[in-house]
């Protein structure tokens, strides 16, 4: 299975092995076809689905009409000539990694030498996602304030310091490919301002006074780090707008930033790209857009930059959309969904959907659809066998004119629906999403956990196979491996007044789903009572999962209710007092469940915990944990600190600058 694995994991780092891997693949598992960098020709493909504009007059016209909510614009004045701101299955990884062993595949990474080591938690294998601290086996990279500093951590007994690489701006995260690392981050701009009013047929500039805005520009900076004391910038690429999210295929990396749509002497100024000392305006036609309503017009632009060609020029795409709100990305996939506004004519809660091609530098916009209702994240979404699958969540919990229920929908590459589930737990809302082959699991929530279990082998008919219903809910569901699940949530306990529950103590759970119409909850494990937290239940990144090694070990705020001030039971709407924050480390096997072996913490003492009330942070926050080899490395933004992986016992702690 280890050698089948490493060569998927080779799929990241060479392009051209994709080919060589389907073959092998082929061989190994059965006679399967790849759609390795060509488009999949199971479907046929709606080619240049949404219009691109004639003009900047066209472009301007189209925004005047379709703006739905009158507002005002800011105009920017620019002070310099550069702007600063399985039968017929296309399977991907994912589909490999479940057959492999599941969550096995899904984080070890076997290098040709070296130890073993962990890797960012990410939803589809082979498709890496940026993250604040990055590893390579033997070296550590992270972004704490303004910095990015290299360390050498294994051996661990040796750890040091190598480098810092200090930039003005924010600092948002990293990849590292190799001998190059990547950064993103954005830089902030106060420009002078006018005023301008703009509705659907009405664009007149109002009193001009004096004003101020805030504008971003968002970089990509490069840097080769052969030498890891000494990286030297090799290449950096700007645009304006925000950063959005990125992914890394292979040695592409594509980054997603936003830009509102800012006017200046009448124009709307259209996204730029600065690369190689050149600066490149997109133009009217380059700007594809699809014909809905919104009230808040965003430029979308995507880019694809090789990392290992310093020269090569990033190619690019730019969408006038709406506010984008989540993204999936497959292997030669981004979906980018936004909510669809209100209007007078449609008073209906649907989603956008926007399918975009990538294959090396290649970027085409191939699609659009929309979906009823709303999404929760990315694991929301899901590409399987040449089908994109979403669930979504309709309506409010807490009214009685638009209740909520939840849906599940399935297109086609055309992003037209061909199958749906629809009003699934009337009254709840979806907390959690995972999608795993021809099976999807749903969490649902409102007093009890349902946890469903959906059949999609037949993509026209989605089916509600079993369900469990408990107490808590789940956040963030895992996969442990084919027939097992973990989640991490909280616990909760029902109020006895109102159709409501209280929030606990964070929730791990083992559910058991090979009886699909009658899962079962095999184990739990509850932190803490009612304010206990983890950055798991918001980030999967923070979620540490090894079942060859019978490891899971997650950062958790811990709050404990002192019951001694409560003679007669504590109420559950009581918050306890912060006692405790680091790592908690488990044990996990389904013989035996889930056990606690210890925790892991950067704080000397709780004196930040008495202090912090309701409300805690510390700079010494454990909030990354990986390992290399037998070592357990926890990270916070001050400390890094190396413990051996079966006594938790501690070999060294670096302190960060």
């Amino acid at each position: 299975m280890l050698t089948v694995f490493r060569m998927l994991r080779e799929i990241k780092k060479k392009t051209i092995v994709y080919g060589v891997v389907a073959v092998l693949l082929a061989t190994t598992l059965g006679a399967v076809c790849f759609n390795f960098g060509i488009r999949p020709s199971l479907l046929p493909i709606s080619v240049g689905a949404l219009n691109t504009f004639s003009s900047y007059e066209e472009l301007e016209d189209f925004l005047k009409t379709n703006q739905e909510t009158p507002l005002y614009i800011y105009a920017i004045i620019l002070n310099s000539t550069r702007l600063s701101l399985p039968s017929g299955v296309t399977p991907d990884v994912s589909y490999f990694a479940n057959i492999l062993g599941g969550a096995d595949a899904a984080q070890m990474y076997i290098p040709e030498s070296g130890p073993e080591y962990s890797e960012t938690n990410v939803q589809v294998e082979g498709v890496d996602e940026a993250d604040f601290v990055k590893t390579d086996g033997e070296y550590m990279y992270l972004v704490s304030g303004n910095n990015i500093t290299i360390l050498r951590v294994y051996p661990a007994e040796d750890a040091e310091i190598l480098s810092q690489i200090s930039l003005n701006g924010t600092l948002r995260e990293i990849f590292i490919n190799g001998d190059k690392l990547a950064i993103f981050g954005e830089s902030h701009f106060y420009q002078p301002v006018d005023a301008y009013y703009f509705s659907e047929t009405l664009y007149m500039r109002a009193f001009p006074y004096p004003l101020h805005s805030t504008t971003s520009e968002t970089f990509v900076k490069v840097y080769d780090v052969s030498d890891r004391s000494n990286p030297l910038l090799t290449r950096e690429v700007t645009t304006n707008g925000t950063y959005f999210s990125s992914r890394m295929i292979g040695d592409y990396v594509y980054a997603v930033t936003n830009q509102p749509t800012f006017w200046s002497d009448s124009r709307v100024i259209l996204p730029t790209i600065t690369s190689l000392d050149k600066i490149k305006t997109t133009q009217p036609n380059e700007v594809y857009y699809c014909n809905v309503s919104d009230n808040s017009y965003a430029f979308t632009t995507i880019m694809a930059i090789n990392l290992r060609l310093d020269e090569s020029e990033p190619t690019h795409k730019t969408f006038l959309l709406g506010s984008a709100s989540c993204m999936y990305v497959s292997w030669n996939n981004i979906y980018i969904t936004m909510p669809k506004q209100w209007s007078s004519e449609t008073t209906t809660e649907a989603t956008l959907v926007y399918r975009i091609y990538i294959n090396g530098e290649e970027i085409e916009s191939e699609a659009s659809g929309e979906v009823p209702g709303r999404v929760l994240n990315q694991f929301s979404m899901d590409e399987y066998g040449g089908y994109f699958r979403i669930a979504t969540t309709i309506g409010q919990v807490w009214s009685s004119e638009t209740p909520s229920q939840n849906n599940l929908y399935v297109l086609d590459l055309n992003l037209d629906i061909i199958g749906s589930l629809e009003n699934l737990a009337p009254g709840e809302k979806i907390y959690s999403a995972r999608f795993m082959g021809e099976r999807c699991y749903l969490v649902t929530f409102k007093k009890v956990d349902p946890l469903f279990v959906i059949d999609l082998e037949n993509p026209t008919n989605p089916t509600v196979l079993g369900q469990l219903k408990i107490t808590g809910y789940s956040d963030y569901l895992h996969p442990y491996d084919e027939t097992h699940l973990i989640g991490i949530g909280k616990e909760t306990v029902e109020a006895e007044i109102g159709d409501f529950a209280w929030y606990q103590g964070v929730k791990i759970s083992l559910f058991d789903v090979s009886d699909v119409e009658d899962p079962k909850e095999i184990a739990k494990y509850i932190i803490g009572d009612r304010g206990t937290d983890s950055p798991v239940l918001s980030d999967h990144k923070a979620f540490l999962l090894d079942k060859s090694k019978n490891l899971l070990v997650i950062p958790v705020l811990v709050a404990e209710v002192d019951e001694e001030k409560y003679p007669y039971g504590v109420p559950p709407n009581t918050y306890g007092d912060y006692v405790w924050q680091g790592a908690y480390v488990f044990n996990i096997t389904l013989d035996h469940g889930l056990v606690f072996k210890g925790g892991i913490s950067h704080l000397e003492d709780n004196d930040d915990l008495l202090k912090s009330g309701y409300y805690f942070y510390s700079s010494y926050a454990v909030k990354r944990t990986l390992y290399i080899g037998n070592v357990l490395y926890t990270v916070s933004d001050k400390k890094i600190k190396m413990n051996n992986l079966e006594t938790l016992q501690e070999i060294n702690e670096v302190e960060l600058p």
